[in-house]
């Protein structure tokens, strides 16, 4: 028996940072659209505890105990008392290192997948409480749709979209990490008053009408000066995407993924397709949201 988990990729739409806590992370309002873009995570018993990846970038994929992936099983049997014996096989095409939260995707998707294998019969908010411990981005994997993060993002508020955005994503050859992003911003802001991260009310009300004009006048990632600073060449990316008509290009959390949000499907396609022919990107790929959560396939 083996049971599959499709999980889907995220967009920051607002990314508020404030200062550096003692603890080492920062407080965020943090706007999360789950777009459909997916990978699939496949748990089968096994003899001892085993990661698998394929896809596009799985050769950058870590298949020790660090993966996210295999720290969720592990989770999860700690507090039931067996052994995390299982193969955990991801087929991977959000892509690794790129603020679009793949690791968190995969930690969620074989969080739930290795629940729905065993029985354990597992609340929502047990799952939850699993996925605020491996990661700030992993509740949101496991929620999707929309919602406002706060804390340092594991914190969900779901949050109401009145219709469907369509985005592109360009990736880039060779990922960020998003701790040393976060401390660029912290280089980068030193001796500044960091405001408190809020929400914006006018992004808010965008997300709830389905208006793609209005999202992208509110548009923000207070990570951007940090990721644009440790690699520079995104601002090509982003500069060829408004030129071939993005309502607003942007980083994707801490990169460096680049989206743009476009009008229609069909201007989605047109800015995909100028992106692959400007150089500046590896590829570009269209995708919409929101979408739901980790689903039982």
């Amino acid at each position: 028996m083996s049971v599959t988990v499709r999980v889907p990729a995220k967009v920051n739409v607002q990314l508020a940072v404030g200062a550096a806590r003692p603890d080492g992370f920062h407080d965020l309002a943090n706007v999360f659209l789950a777009v459909g873009l997916y990978d699939e995570v496949t748990v089968a018993p096994a003899d001892g505890l085993r990661v698998t990846c394929e896809g596009p970038d799985a050769g950058q994929v870590p298949l020790d105990g660090t993966n996210l992936a295999a720290r969720a099983a592990v989770a999860l049997a700690g507090r039931r008392g067996i052994e995390p014996n299982v193969h955990i096989h991801i087929a991977k095409d959000i892509p690794v290192a790129g603020g679009m939260a793949g690791g968190s995707a995969d930690g969620a998707g074989a969080l739930l997948a290795c629940d729905t294998l065993w029985g354990t019969g597992a609340t929502r908010a047990e799952l939850l409480d699993i996925c605020a411990e491996l990661g700030s981005d992993v509740p949101f994997s496991l929620v999707g749709g929309a919602a406002l993060g706060t804390g340092r993002g594991e914190r969900l508020t779901a949050l109401e979209t009145g219709g469907t955005f369509h985005w592109v994503f360009a990736t880039a050859g060779r990922g960020l990490s998003t701790p040393a992003v976060f401390r660029e911003f912290d280089r980068l802001t030193e001796g500044l008053s960091v405001p408190e991260p809020v929400a914006s009310p006018d992004l808010l009300a965008a997300l709830a009408k389905g208006d793609p004009d209005a999202l992208a006048a509110a548009v923000s990632n207070d990570l951007q000066p940090a990721a644009l600073s440790l690699f520079p060449e995104l601002a090509d990316t982003l500069e060829a995407g408004r030129e071939a008509g993005a309502l607003a290009a942007l980083v994707s959390g801490s990169g460096p993924t680049t989206a743009f949000l476009a009008r229609d499907a069909g201007s989605a396609r047109t800015i995909a397709q100028a992106l692959r022919s400007s150089g500046t990107c590896a590829s570009a790929r269209t995708a919409a949201g929101p979408v739901p959560g980790a689903t039982v396939r």
